[in-house]
């Protein structure tokens, strides 16, 4: 599917049916087109533009605007820290900002100048000498990071499409006419499938700022406020993140309040979801249903549906190629062109479309996805949130009182650290040391909890004969206090 074609159908929609709302405020789809046209000609000189913004109408109309004129977006996550923000401003020499928050960008001193407003956003602007890309690239989106310096993965518009197309084919017959964005729109798998998706089926898009949903930052999430923000504007679909989901289950049980009886469709993406939660959700009346992508593959991959649903992540969508290769998943699509920086992606040389996930799987003799864990050392918060785990450890040793750190937290809200101390230290150094060491860190990577634990040696069998931990011989080790960490969900820091 080309821009094209997506722009074709807004057309053909009623001028006058509406296609964007926050609050009082209403887009129709005729007063949507006219609002993208008239941002072209501002964008006509622009290589990279960046959106750091909360989730309102004119992020939409921005995305929709770059996308129409073939201008690169690269949407930048609000919880993206300073270091993570100059890092992926200055890969992708990107020219203009639009922002909600543009002390930010002036605060990185990259030379970004005010240029006025635009949609209540400021217009941020450089000059910055061109990056080569891969062609055809339309979007770069970086991930949570699995380190200090996230990767952009750059992206076609034909592929983004494909992806959008598909789910509008599959959840066609569903009786869908609101659809109620929760995530990020710089999240790419709201952005696909909560904005592109509903665009093509002609479906109104309630896009709430993030607050008012019960986005608390680095206190957690308060499900109380997505509740009545559902009530309120009855969506028939939305898209939640494992553990939204788990805390809107987790207050109707607590409150015996009834779900909001609109929906027919939840789509639960973005990390592993237990089997255990969606049984809970559907039993209170929430219609949750599991899916599975990557950022590589422009998002959605496969999922389940009404009528056609499993105890695994869904069949795969027509756009896609899945392939099991030595347990492996593996993955063709036009979404993904290469990662930022990579010459040969850049020189379009790259041989193949296929894609290495590094998750283990296999395809059931129904058609569907099921997966069995990750191949690589890669932690995946109940977020989504990507992280190394030796990221966080490094920020760990760099403190005095801490000699050892073994960190995780894989499909958690949130993580742990396992921390030996130095000698001489105790408890409230160990405290003050985790303290520091999750300043230095995106709220999505700190620690919400940790343990005082005797040294990894190699004579107890947690240690090489170098001095380097053995993971899983600790976290065996560990497994009751660890698991202990998480039962009081009352006392948890959350952090996203």
């Amino acid at each position: 599917m080309k821009p094209a074609d997506l722009f074709s159908a807004l057309a053909a929609r009623p001028a006058d049916a509406v296609a964007l709302r926050q609050g009082t405020e209403e887009w129709t789809f005729g007063e949507l087109l006219a609002a993208v046209e008239a941002l072209l000609p501002r964008l006509a000189a622009c290589r990279v533009l960046a959106v750091l913004a909360d989730n309102s109408p004119a992020w939409a109309i921005a995305d929709l605007a770059a996308l129409g004129n073939g201008t690169v977006h690269l949407p930048l996550p609000t919880f993206f820290s300073p270091a993570q923000l100059h890092h992926a401003l200055t890969e992708t020499s990107t020219d203009v900002v639009l922002s909600d928050q543009p002390e930010r960008i002036s605060g990185l001193d990259l030379g970004f100048v005010a240029g006025g407003e635009w949609q209540g956003l400021t217009w941020l602007q450089r000059a910055v000498a061109p990056l080569s890309l891969p062609p055809r690239t339309a979007k770069i989106s970086f991930t949570s990071g699995s380190s200090g310096t996230p990767k952009g993965v750059c992206l076609s518009a034909a592929g983004l499409l494909d992806t959008a197309g598909a789910l509008h084919e599959r959840l066609g017959d569903l009786p869908i006419s609101r659809h109620l964005g929760v995530l990020p729109l710089a999240l790419l798998l709201e952005n696909s499938a909560g904005l592109y998706a509903p665009l093509l089926r002609g479906a109104e898009i309630v896009l709430p700022a993030l607050a008012s949903l019960g986005w608390r930052g680095m206190a957690g999430f308060d499900p109380s406020a997505l509740q009545q923000v559902v009530i309120s504007c009855r969506p028939q679909s939305l898209i939640l993140v494992p553990e939204l989901l788990k805390a809107w289950v987790m207050y109707l049980q607590a409150t015996g309040l009834p779900a909001p009886d609109s929906l027919c469709y939840i789509a639960v993406g973005g990390a592993r979801v237990a089997p255990e939660l969606l049984l809970q959700a559907r039993a209170l009346g929430l219609p949750a249903y599991q899916g599975y992508g990557l950022t590589e593959c422009g998002s959605v991959v496969s999922l389940n549906r009404p009528g056609d649903d499993g105890d695994d992540v869904g069949r795969p969508l027509p756009h896609v190629d899945v392939r099991i290769a030595k347990g492996e998943v593996h993955i063709a699509s036009r979404a993904f062109l290469g990662y930022l920086g990579d010459p040969a992606a850049v020189a379009g040389a790259r041989q193949t479309t296929e894609f290495a996930t590094g998750d283990l799987g296999k395809l059931s003799g129904d058609g569907h996805l099921r997966l069995a864990g990750r191949s690589k050392n890669l932690l995946i918060t109940s977020f989504g949130r990507n992280i190394a785990p030796e990221w966080v450890e490094a920020a760990l040793l760099a403190q005095p009182a801490i000699a050892q750190a073994v960190v995780g937290g894989d499909f958690r809200p949130w993580l742990y650290a396992l921390l030996v101390p130095a000698p001489g230290c105790g408890e409230p150094e160990l405290a003050a040391a985790v303290e520091r060491a999750n300043l230095t860190l995106p709220d999505y990577a700190r620690l919400g909890n940790w343990l005082n634990v005797p040294p990894f040696t190699p004579q107890n069998g947690q240690a090489t004969g170098n001095g380097r931990p053995i993971r899983n011989a600790i976290l065996e080790h560990h497994a009751a206090p660890i698991a202990a960490l998480y039962e009081n969900e009352e006392t948890a820091h959350v952090f996203l």
